[in-house]
């Protein structure tokens, strides 16, 4: 029965391995995940989103983000300026190449949402549609936390 363990073991491995290239060779799968709004400090003033776009077998291109529960939703970039001032400019689209992770976090591109309805508070969840070029459309929910955070609870 020795040779029963060392069997199993090997079995156990093939199929592991088996598992891990079948999960190599799926087509990648245009997605978004880890979105989260960090509400604003003031009242009237935009709330700022952040997610990463995951991108599918083929290049995509980002452009627009919408929600029912804000009036308006731009995307920016921040960048640094002189002195070591911070700055930020609108931006219309994001490209987001084959198979790659592009990421909306603080300090680089990120989403400002305008006129969130008062209804919406620290600890609940909005939910975002992200409109591609060739029309895909993806909806996803994001956690709502408060102005100080840097993250999502």
């Amino acid at each position: 029965m020795r040779g029963a363990g060392r069997m199993t073991t090997i079995w156990s491995g093939a199929a592991a391995a088996t598992a891990m290239l079948a999960a190599c060779s799926q087509p990648a799968e245009l997605r978004v995940d880890s979105a989260w709004i960090r509400m604003p400090a003031a009242a009237g003033r935009p709330g700022v989103v952040y997610f990463t776009v995951h991108g599918g077998e083929a290049p995509a291109r980002l452009i627009a983000i919408s929600s029912a529960w804000a009036i308006r939703t731009d995307m920016h970039e921040s960048m640094g300026g002189p002195g070591g001032m911070a700055s930020m400019k609108p931006i219309d689209h994001v490209d987001i190449p084959a198979r790659a992770d592009v990421a909306f976090a603080p300090g680089g591109r990120h989403a400002m949402v305008y006129g969130i309805n008062p209804a919406v508070h620290v600890g609940d969840t909005m939910t975002f549609t992200f409109t591609f070029a060739d029309g895909q459309r993806i909806r996803r929910i994001a956690r709502v936390v408060g102005p100080a955070a840097s993250g999502p609870a």
